[in-house]
């Protein structure tokens, strides 16, 4: 009798720590959020959280039906199919049953409803201070997944390529950020999605007074060649969302751009359109972009 009430109350201790699961807390775009730790099951919508968590070596169970990008197939590979990039596909996450569901950005809207089926946590990435963001998404998976470690080094080359960056671009100009899509062009201010690229990089904009639209400002080619920059920095958006080859040159290579120091010293830049317009934040998409800056700035005589 006596043992029976013993081990009736030895398991009333232990219920509550077994029902309760271990969890951690992270920012995420919406602010602090708790969510369980170390997630075996990840459904992942975004393709900076696919870049980052594919560094940390974090294999997702369910992915977008495209990726976009060549370098995240084989992050995405294995993984089951639980919609598009946009639209979470409820009856297959249902099915997939995850521990955790990442968003970001196109898909973000669709958090009300997935949370229903799993925790779910919004890792958008605005843009503005997007190495800052970066590094918080970074250390925020680190401590999720218990890859904390594997974040300190990647953090550490992440702010060399950075720095590498900014003594590149040192001294050289003042420099436009524009994307091209297809015959259009949109001009990118500070105060834009690519405007880090001034902020973070110490490069001087050529235009000072832009809106800070996230599309950016869509301006004309008399535009570019009143503003004479020394530096085009070019984002070719048909190549990013994979509707065609580059158009980017063909587009800017007319009489008025041709008028610009930038276009007469050949210092146009053309970065990895894909990395930066769709995994914009993901470490790797990100570092990939600092070295194009890096090597096109460098080559400047």
């Amino acid at each position: 009798m006596l043992f029976s009430r013993i081990f009736a109350v030895l398991i009333a201790l232990a219920l509550p720590t077994a029902a309760i699961a271990e969890t951690v807390q992270i920012q995420t775009a919406q602010g602090l959020a708790t969510v369980p730790a170390r997630p075996h099951r990840v459904a992942v919508f975004d393709m900076a959280a696919l870049d980052t968590l594919h560094l940390l070596g974090v294999k997702p169970a369910g992915v977008p039906d495209r990726v976009f990008l060549p370098e995240l197939k084989p992050a995405a590979a294995g993984g089951e199919v639980v919609g598009t990039l946009f639209e979470p596909n409820l009856e297959a996450l249902s099915a997939l049953d995850p521990d955790l569901i990442i968003l970001g950005g196109r898909s973000s809207p669709k958090a009300k409803f997935t949370s229903r089926i799993a925790p779910t946590i919004d890792m958008t990435i605005d843009g503005q201070d997007l190495v800052r963001d970066a590094e918080a998404r970074l250390d925020a998976y680190g401590r999720l997944f218990g890859r904390e470690q594997a974040a300190d080094e990647a953090r550490q080359k992440f702010r060399a390529a950075v720095a590498a960056a900014r003594d590149a671009a040192k001294g050289k100009g003042r420099a436009l950020i524009l994307m091209t899509n297809g015959p259009k062009i949109s001009a990118f201010g500070v105060g834009s999605r690519f405007g880090w690229i001034h902020s973070t990089l110490g490069i001087e904009p050529a235009v000072t007074a832009m809106a800070a639209a996230i599309h950016g400002e869509a301006v004309s080619f008399e535009f570019v060649r009143k503003a004479d920059p020394d530096w085009l920095i070019v984002v070719d958006r048909a190549v990013a969302i994979g509707t065609g080859d580059s158009q980017a040159h063909a587009t800017l290579d007319n009489e008025l751009v041709r008028d610009t120091k930038a276009w007469k010293r050949g210092q146009v830049i053309y970065l990895p359109a894909a990395d930066l317009y769709i995994a914009g934040g993901g470490i790797q998409a990100m570092t990939r972009v600092l070295a194009a800056v890096t090597r096109g700035f460098s080559a400047a005589q």
